[in-house]
């Protein structure tokens, strides 16, 4: 019988005795409720890191020197406005991502949980989480990792690819993905569909940033790359490597050293060689 690693199917007993071990992890699952073009659901992002999130639990709960560890629900909300064009969006600004996040944070700190690795499944939280996990990792004096699966392990990634080279939105790789988790609710007769786009997308110039919203990217369907070669058994390989990166980054120590804490009185007098204890 496997080790239970869902938050969501597990009593507080269970989560109060996770906690209470030495090193206990909780993971966040970070998405989006966001158009994916005309095949996969809108819930795609979610379903995908809490996918992986799962997985990569469970190969580190067992075996030699288990991790105590909680997989949360995944966190459905995310910085999703430039998919608005296409509907089916539902998305927050930076100011509320943040504090949900912190009451996250401050949450699992009061239940006794010492580290936080939020998994994220959408491009437009990268950006934000970086940000939001430094802030609060300083200010809460927990250790905070964020990461996108789909940029880990990038030669075993890019080795499943078929018709696209890299994840893009609603494209092979995610395609892949959902129809290994939730094969139903993914329209696959809607493939060809999904690459009728016009006018072609803004090609934008690298090493700039400004806003742009999808309907610049992928004018028609909402859909970046290619998914008529998606299949569950590539989705399956996907969600493996993704697992085995996180499970390694789980169990590596310099990740998890204890945040610096840059903002105490008197810690610019220091190096960290000469810091007090």
């Amino acid at each position: 019988m496997s080790i239970e690693v869902e938050w969501a199917r597990m009593t507080a007993p269970d989560l109060r005795e996770i906690a209470a071990r030495k090193g206990a992890l909780a993971i966040l699952p970070a998405g989006s409720l966001e158009q994916h073009g005309p095949h996969p659901p809108v819930i795609t992002d979610t379903a995908s890191a809490s996918a992986a999130s799962i997985a990569a639990a469970r190969l580190v709960v067992e075996g030699p020197n288990p991790v105590p560890v909680a997989v949360l629900p995944g966190l459905w909300l995310g910085l999703s406005e430039h998919h608005l064009p296409f509907g089916g969006t539902i998305s927050v600004d930076y100011a509320a991502y943040r504090a949900i996040l912190e009451s996250i944070v401050r949450s699992l700190r009061a239940l006794g949980f010492v580290r936080l690795l939020i998994v994220n499944g959408h491009g437009g939280n990268i950006d934000p989480l970086a940000v939001a996990s430094r802030e609060l990792a300083v200010a809460y004096d927990f250790p905070i990792v964020a990461t996108t699966p789909w940029f880990l392990a990038p030669a075993k990634i890019a080795a499943i690819f078929e018709s696209d080279t890299a994840p893009k939105h609603a494209c092979e790789g995610e395609t892949s993905v959902m129809m290994a988790i939730a094969k139903d609710i993914v329209k696959a007769h809607k493939l060809d569909e999904a690459m009728q786009q016009a006018p072609a997308p803004v090609q934008a110039p690298a090493g700039f940033s400004r806003f742009y919203s999808f309907s610049e990217r992928a004018p028609i369907t909402g859909t970046w790359g290619d998914p008529r070669t998606a299949t569950a058994e590539k989705g399956a390989r996907f969600l493996a490597v993704q697992a085995e990166a996180l499970a390694e980054a789980i169990r590596d120590a310099v990740l998890w050293s204890r945040p610096d804490p840059v903002w105490r009185s008197g810690r610019g007098q220091e190096t960290t060689a000469g810091k007090a204890e």
